[in-house]
């Protein structure tokens, strides 16, 4: 048994692919007999520290920049009340999700000055963006001096692919090794066999109609526009097919407006509700131009959904070759039109390439892989 603090900015109740990675991982590890502490910033104003499934949870006090996106550590009377107690436990190693939040850097620091073990998992290959090209440039400017200042108190990096890994070398630093983003299989059979399968039914969509599906943050970055048009540009031509959009994010009341009876957004759901999603789905869509390694493709792969993405991240690492999927150069609309245009009329080549891609997941990507990797880096470190 080891203890096990994991640094994490954003936690549940927010969703996205790092918050899903971090409670994924702690869970396999409490699993595997471990004691797990997970410590994430206060956005929501809930409680300061919870019990969950055996992992203990404190949340500090942090200001909530760009709405939330960059919580920054607020240095306060409760965040020295919960310093106290989460540094009160001789952790066997610290993990920091993921680089570039003070946050990470305070774990870090605190980490070298304890002589805790220290790691930190990259989970990105391109800067926050804001969409403001001023304030692009200054906050990757801030971001490369706070990446160097976390290089101070830890040594050792690794990435959720190997495309993860490329992008740290841009911040001058050479990746020890790649720790996946990973799915755990067992829960999304168990799912599948309980899912409440109403989608088609309850928006009177016919077995016949193509159903390609988008889950996750709600943002441009995401390629939503460009997804969006190429459903408006397919249906205007008389294809059968529909898009679901499931998530919450900047662009949540533009998708709402934009709603139709073949464009239907469905606002943030459960992992349960997208597992039932994209067992009733043909297609998964998802061309974003930032990922590190997105969690939706190894949901979609599990729930037997042809994938069609950008080489962002590390699609191609599960995705090899056309025989597992699409993974497009860019999300420029012609591109994406045309592919999806083509796949919808050869469901044959989309249920081979669906099996393809779910053996690759059983055998690369599981959170027991990933949480062998982590026990063996701990256990090198004694």
């Amino acid at each position: 048994m080891k203890r096990y603090c994991i640094f994490s900015a954003q936690y549940f109740p927010h969703l996205g692919g790092v918050e899903r990675y971090t409670y994924n991982l702690a869970k396999t590890l409490v699993k595997r007999g471990n004691e797990v502490t997970i410590v994430t910033s206060n956005t929501y104003h809930i409680e300061s520290y919870e019990q969950a499934e055996g992992i203990s949870i404190y949340r500090i006090p942090c200001y909530r920049l760009l709405d939330g996106r960059y919580p920054v550590l607020k240095p306060d009377k409760g965040f020295r009340k919960l310093h106290k107690r989460i540094w009160e436990t001789p952790y066997d190693m610290v993990i920091i999700n993921t680089r570039f939040y003070i946050h990470s850097l305070y774990a870090a620091y605190q980490s070298k000055r304890r002589k805790i073990p220290c790691i930190t998992i990259e989970h990105g290959t391109s800067h926050l963006s804001v969409h403001h090209k001023v304030w692009d440039t200054i906050g990757a400017v801030y971001e490369f001096f706070l990446t160097q200042a976390g290089r101070l108190f830890c040594k050792e990096y690794y990435g959720v692919s190997l495309a993860c890994n490329k992008w740290l070398e841009h911040f001058g630093i050479k990746g020890k090794g790649v720790l996946y983003n990973s799915i755990d299989l067992g829960e999304v059979k168990e799912l599948q066999r309980t899912a409440d399968h109403t989608y088609r039914k309850r928006f009177h969509i016919s077995q016949e109609t193509v159903v390609i599906t988008f889950t996750g943050r709600l943002l441009k970055e995401k390629g939503l526009p460009q997804l969006m048009n190429v459903i408006d540009r397919l249906h205007a031509e008389g294809e059968d097919c529909c898009l679901m959009i499931a998530g919450d994010g900047d662009m949540e009341e533009e998708i709402r407006k934009r709603g139709s009876d073949f464009l239907i957004p469905l606002g943030r759901l459960s992992f349960q509700e997208i597992i039932s999603l994209l067992d009733e789905s043909d297609i998964f869509c998802l061309p974003s131009f930032s990922e590190g390694f997105s969690t939706s493709i190894l949901e979609a792969g599990a729930c037997g959904c042809y994938v069609v993405t950008t080489a962002r991240g590390g699609a191609k690492e599960l995705l090899l070759d056309e025989n597992y999927g699409s993974v497009l150069p860019d999300n420029e609309e012609e591109g994406l039109y045309k592919e999806l245009k083509r796949l919808l009329m050869c469901k044959e080549e989309r249920q081979e390439a669906a099996k393809r891609t779910y053996k690759r997941i059983e055998e690369c990507f599981t959170w027991e892989i990933v949480a062998d990797s982590i026990e063996k880096i701990s256990g090198s470190k004694k």
